[in-house]
């Protein structure tokens, strides 16, 4: 589904991403793993087309998007949940979602699936985005992301500052979306435990690199929270 090789980006005279390779499948969650300033964030919003990269390509859907533009990647079937939610505090719910869907050329009513995912979201759909928790504000960034029908779902930090029930529930809607399929993740931890009950595979990265990779269920053995605690 999303195939990147090479890729290369700078601040200024830093080097910040180097020769970044990863594959992203359908039906399975590829999960990105790092300390904070390791370029984890830069790395999505290259993808995203929100950074230019300096070389390499970005191929998605057998697609090249390597030069093209963030809505036309998002109209392509890319969903991206940027780290700290970035909702519209003074939309309500429902006005939140309808903005998930502004590229979508089927329809302006929210999907379903989205309450019976998030049944909060249904509850609370005429209150303000900023009056949320920040669990139900995740929620309805995730669910914002996936009004559109994304084909792959990038998700920057999804745990951050969420109540451990939530994280619960977020991540059985994650689980339930890669046995769909159809749908590629890409997911960005921190947190070891999320990580690895979900991904299907791993990859370590450390200025700026990938240092290590490896399938999921190895993340014990291969003493993947060793390396990231050193």
């Amino acid at each position: 589904m999303l195939s990147v090789k090479k890729l290369n980006q700078f601040y200024g005279g830093s080097h910040i991403l180097r020769d970044i390779d990863l594959d992203v499948h359908p039906g399975k969650v590829t999960a990105i793993l790092g300390r904070n300033g390791v370029g984890k964030t830069t790395l999505l919003k290259c993808l995203m087309g929100l950074l230019p990269i300096a070389s390499g390509s970005i191929t998605f859907d057998e697609r090249d998007i390597t030069n093209a533009p963030s809505h036309k990647r998002a109209r392509a079937g890319i969903g991206f949940v940027p780290q700290g939610r970035e909702i519209f505090p003074r939309l309500t719910v429902n006005e939140n979602l309808l903005i998930g869907m502004a590229g979508c050329s089927t329809g302006k009513t929210v999907p379903k699936r989205i309450f019976d995912m998030f049944p909060v979201l249904g509850q609370m759909l005429s209150r303000r985005g900023g009056d949320l928790s920040g669990g139900q504000q995740q929620q309805l960034a995730i669910g914002r992301a996936l009004a559109a029908k994304p084909k792959l779902l990038i998700l920057d930090e999804p745990t951050e500052g969420i109540q451990p029930s939530i994280i619960k529930d977020i991540e059985g809607v994650i689980r339930n979306l890669a046995a769909g399929g159809e749908m590629a993740i890409l997911l960005v931890e921190q947190y070891y435990d999320f990580a690895r009950s979900l991904a299907d595979s791993y990859l370590i990265v450390e200025r700026g690199e990938i240092i290590m990779r490896g399938e999921g269920a190895n993340m014990e053995k291969d003493g993947v929270q060793k390396v990231l605690s050193v």
